[in-house]
């Protein structure tokens, strides 16, 4: 079996910027989109009246979203992704419990691909 071929260290250094403010963009997206999940279940469902900052919830949800798709824009062509990689990334952050399944898997693919 041959032994993966060597990333040049600069190379490393510039995925590893992006692969950080990735996760930590992606992090902040699924915490307020199941802030925003519970929010609607409370509200929809149980029927609790919410207060008037709650819709601040989704308002927050939607900028971090913009800011995980930066991340995304930032990390995929350095990581090399397709553009299925591409898609499926930028979907998971409107899908609830699904975007932390795929910030681990899309981490663990980039840090094994550049010897992070």
């Amino acid at each position: 079996m041959a032994s993966p071929q060597q990333v040049h260290p600069e190379r490393q250094k510039r995925v590893d910027t992006a692969l950080k403010f990735f996760t930590i963009a992606a992090t902040i997206t699924g915490i307020f989109l199941v802030i925003l999940v519970i929010r609607m279940v409370l509200e929809y469902i149980i029927g609790m009246e919410m207060p008037d900052w709650a819709t601040l919830i989704a308002q927050a949800h939607g900028l971090a979203y913009m800011v995980y798709l930066l991340s995304i824009l930032n990390l995929a062509p350095k990581a090399r992704w397709s553009v299925g990689q591409w898609f499926t990334t930028a979907l998971a952050g409107v899908i609830p419990f699904f975007s932390f399944w795929m910030e681990i898997k899309r981490r663990d693919q980039v840090k094994a691909m550049f010897q992070l």
